[in-house]
C-alpha cells in the first residue's frame, strides 16, 4: 500500500504519526501496518487505501446480511411447515432467532461504518462488539453442533450459509484486519453481556405468548422451567464476557483503522 499523501500537520517519526499544533486535539487514524491516516483524510473525497478497503468490506458485509435475512423471511412466509400460522406470523418468527438478531446487529453496524469509519460513541462501540461476539458464537455453535441436522433445498441452503458462515466470516475477518481499533474498553466489553441476557428474557416472555414456541431448546421454559433457563442465561452471559474481554485484549494489538487516541467513554474528562 502506498504511503499517505503529503500535507501540513502530518509528521512521521519512529514509525508513528503526530498531528502538529494546527491540528491539535484532532483524532488520528493509523491504518494497516505502517500506513498512517491523518484526520484531514476524513474530510471530503480524500480517502486512504485503508479506508476505501474498509468501506468496501463493510458494505459487502451489510449486503450479505440483507440478502441472507431477506431470503429467510421470504422462505418462512411461503412455507407453512415452518412454525405454522399465518404468513406474517411465520415471517415475524424469523426475528426471534439469536442467529437473525446477531446478523441484524452486524448488518446495521457495518452499514454505519460504510458511512463513516471514524466512530467513537459508546453505544456504537458496544453494538459493534456485540455483533462481532454474537455472530462468532453463532458460527461456532452452528458448525459444531447443528450443521447437517436439517435438510434444506438450494434456496434455503444459500440463506442458511449466508447467515451462519459468510456473514460471520466477513464480520470476524473485517474486525480482525480493519477494526476500527481503539474502542473496545473494559467498560464496553462488560456491557456486551446485556445482549444475551436481554435475548433470554425476551425469549422467556415471548414463548407463552407464541403458543409455547421457543427458538432453542436451552431457552424452552415450558420444557426446562424458569430456573434452568436462568442458569443457561448466566452461562451464556459468562461466555460473552470471556469473549468480549478477550477481544479487548486483542484490540490493542491488531492492525486497522484507529478513529481516536482517546478511549471511548473518556472524552470530556481531560
Amino acid at each position: 500500500m502506498g504511503g499517505v499523501g503529503g500535507g501540513g500537520g502530518l509528521e512521521l517519526a519512529g514509525g508513528e504519526s503526530e498531528l502538529d499544533g494546527e491540528a491539535e486535539g484532532v483524532d488520528q487514524l493509523p491504518g494497516l501496518g505502517s500506513e498512517q491516516v491523518g484526520a484531514d483524510d476524513l474530510v471530503g473525497s480524500s480517502l486512504t487505501t485503508v479506508e476505501r478497503s474498509a468501506r468496501v468490506w463493510f458494505d459487502l458485509t451489510a449486503l450479505c446480511v440483507v440478502v441472507g435475512v431477506g431470503m429467510q423471511v421470504v422462505i418462512n412466509a411461503r412455507t407453512p411447515a415452518y412454525f405454522g400460522g399465518s404468513s406474517l406470523g411465520r415471517a415475524a418468527n424469523v426475528f426471534a432467532f439469536f442467529t437473525i438478531q446477531s446478523n441484524v446487529i452486524v448488518g446495521v453496524t457495518s452499514a454505519l461504518l460504510t458511512v463513516r469509519v471514524a466512530r467513537t460513541s459508546m453505544v456504537f462501540a458496544v453494538l459493534r462488539l456485540v455483533g462481532v461476539v454474537a455472530i462468532t458464537v453463532t458460527m461456532v455453535i452452528y458448525h459444531l453442533t447443528l450443521a447437517g441436522l436439517v435438510q434444506l433445498d438450494t434456496t434455503g441452503q444459500v440463506a442458511n450459509q449466508l447467515q451462519h458462515t459468510v456473514v460471520p466470516l466477513l464480520c470476524l475477518v473485517g474486525w480482525l484486519v480493519l477494526g476500527p481499533r481503539g474502542s473496545v474498553s473494559p467498560r464496553v466489553a462488560a456491557l456486551t453481556v446485556l445482549f444475551p441476557l436481554a435475548y433470554m428474557v425476551f425469549t422467556a416472555v415471548r414463548g407463552p405468548l407464541a403458543s409455547d414456541w421457543y427458538p432453542y431448546p436451552f431457552a424452552d421454559v415450558a420444557a426446562l422451567g424458569y430456573l434452568r433457563v436462568a442458569v443457561n442465561a448466566v452461562g451464556i452471559g459468562l461466555l460473552f464476557l470471556a469473549l468480549s474481554f478477550g477481544a479487548a485484549l486483542l484490540d490493542r494489538r491488531l492492525p486497522g483503522v484507529r478513529p481516536c487516541t482517546v478511549p471511548v467513554g473518556t472524552r470530556g474528562r481531560r
